[in-house]
């Protein structure tokens, strides 16, 4: 006879989180970025998890909860973590109830998250720390104010001229700097060319996205010198495959493929076929980073800075020191 899962208690809430500073990218500026925060109740023990969704596919606030309870029934029921997949599509907020099943399995089972994926004790990680587009000498400004930072990331616009201004300005600020740029989806192959030159003289040592999601055929005659990693054009397990060939790297994001259990997948499938491995984040707090900090120790490039933009961070909190990411062992994924 099959033993009946236990029920949950599913909630679900929407909390404010305000950027310390507008934040500029390829077709954006954000100014806030509130997220979808799911708990689940087995007795006394509870687990939660947070998203902040995926802006361009439009999954945000009112989608993410809209998603989480088109399956509230199935997951009270007691869906575990891949019987969720099977419930809910990729998105921020499977990502979120995801998160809260690994975060109460700890809990339930009294062994740590990491313990639960396979995984080794969490180490601190070099991440990067991101600079938003801006004028050359403003961003070349904020990249100096990283003083602890090892490695950068520079968000570009597509307009060749000035990026390169951006990016020169930023490597003669920061000549010490492992250094990447971050198009989303903003150039044509065209635009890319002129500034390539100024990317090779810089020394940058990854392009991410450079074209528009669905042009993934313009990378087979880009050539590039540089690593080149897929980020919108990488949504899920699904895309995989489809990557190889095109791009170097991808960079998975909790949101987008919906939690880290697909997550954890991505990663160990893309090593098997020959890709590098990143992950990133959608800002958030350090609820969000704990099971991104937990895929990043399968990662070459981590980029888990979310928490330094925003005006107030929750505990247990991470903390940047050195050029590293490190996630409080009592945090998310804990046993208790």
């Amino acid at each position: 006879m099959t033993a009946l899962r236990p029920r949950l208690a599913l909630s679900v809430a929407e909390e404010p989180v305000a950027l310390a500073e507008p934040f500029k990218i390829t077709g954006y500026v954000f100014t806030d970025m509130p997220v979808v925060v799911a708990r689940l109740r087995n007795g006394a023990a509870e687990g939660q998890g947070e998203a902040s969704g995926v802006y361009y596919l439009g999954d945000d606030v009112p989608a993410m909860v809209a998603a989480i309870e088109a399956a509230r029934e199935a997951i009270e029921g007691g869906v575990d973590r891949e019987g969720l997949r099977r419930a809910m599509p990729p998105c921020g907020g499977r990502n979120a109830v995801d998160a809260a099943l690994w975060d109460l399995e700890a809990k339930l089972g009294g062994r740590p998250a990491w313990a639960i994926a396979g995984l080794e004790r969490p180490r601190p990680l070099v991440t990067t720390f991101t600079v938003g587009a801006a004028e050359p000498e403003i961003m070349a400004r904020k990249a100096m104010g990283y003083t602890h930072a090892r490695a950068l990331k520079l968000k570009l616009t597509g307009e060749a001229d000035l990026d390169a201004a951006r990016v020169q300005a930023v490597r003669g600020a920061r000549p010490d700097a492992w250094l990447a740029v971050d198009a989303n989806q903003g150039f044509v192959p065209d635009t890319l060319e002129r500034l390539m030159p100024a990317l090779v003289d810089a020394k940058v040592r990854l392009l991410e996205q450079p074209f528009a999601r669905g042009r993934e055929a313009d990378m087979e005659g880009l050539g590039s010198s540089i690593p080149v990693a897929a980020d919108e054009s990488l949504q899920s397990l699904a895309d995989l495959e489809s990557m190889v060939g095109r791009f170097d790297v991808v960079n998975i994001k909790l949101d987008k493929c919906g939690g880290l259990t697909e997550g954890l997948e991505i990663a160990r499938q893309a090593k098997r076929l020959g890709l590098g491995v990143m992950v990133g984040n959608m800002v958030g707090t350090s609820l969000a980073m704990g099971p991104a900090f937990l895929l990043g120790q399968l990662c070459e490039v981590v980029d888990l800075d979310g928490p330094i933009f925003i005006t107030r961070d929750r505990e247990p909190a991470v903390t940047y020191a050195d050029g590293l990411i490190s996630y409080p062992e009592h945090g998310w994924g804990a046993p208790s």
